[in-house]
């Protein structure tokens, strides 16, 4: 979102000025006076809770990219990475970071309830067996991500197409994508 957009929608527009239109709010953030000249305004904008939780996810959102920018200096770029990382590594990502990518690498080297995972044009698919039946794990939307949601389970089986659970027949102009449960040769 732009600085704009946000200054648009939330304080009634209050602050907008055409050379605010391309600035990021990582930039705003860091230094809002350049950008805001009536103290006023800027105080009362700042004042409102909408301010407050933007504020608070671009922090959250620059702190992950300097984790990132970090594990990948070290030469970590995927979970095989992270398991093979040494230690003075992981101990310089926080936590909760820290927590969620040994999770995510443990799951990984659990063959007994990954299947497969599938690469679906800029979307990843896992599929698991949980209770004798087969779930499906796809990316959410974008506004169930802000919730902190990133996938959501779907049940199904090796022919149940997408959310209707309706048998799929694959035809020839069926890509990987219309049918994400296409098994791929090899």
């Amino acid at each position: 979102m732009r600085l704009n957009d946000f200054l648009t929608r939330e304080p009634d527009g209050r602050g907008v000025v055409d050379t605010n239109r391309d600035v990021m709010p990582e930039e705003f953030f860091r230094d809002p006076n350049k950008y805001i000249r009536n103290k006023g305004a800027l105080k009362e904008i700042q004042a409102t809770g909408s301010y407050a939780r933007m504020e608070r996810n671009v922090r959250d959102e620059m702190d992950l990219e300097e984790v990132v920018r970090k594990l990948y200096k070290n030469g970590v770029d995927n979970l095989l990475g992270w398991s093979e990382a040494a230690a003075n590594v992981k101990t310089s990502v926080h936590n909760s970071t820290k927590q969620s990518l040994d999770s995510a690498a443990e799951e990984a080297r659990n063959l007994t309830t990954t299947i497969e995972a599938m690469k679906m044009e800029g979307c990843t698919s896992l599929c698991t067996m949980r209770g004798g039946a087969m779930w499906w794990k796809f990316p959410t939307a974008w506004s169930e991500r802000k919730r902190g949601r990133e996938w959501r389970w779907r049940r199904g089986n090796r022919n149940s197409h997408g959310r209707t659970r309706k048998l799929a027949t694959p035809s020839k102009r069926m890509t990987l994508c219309g049918n994400p449960v296409h098994h791929l040769p090899g």
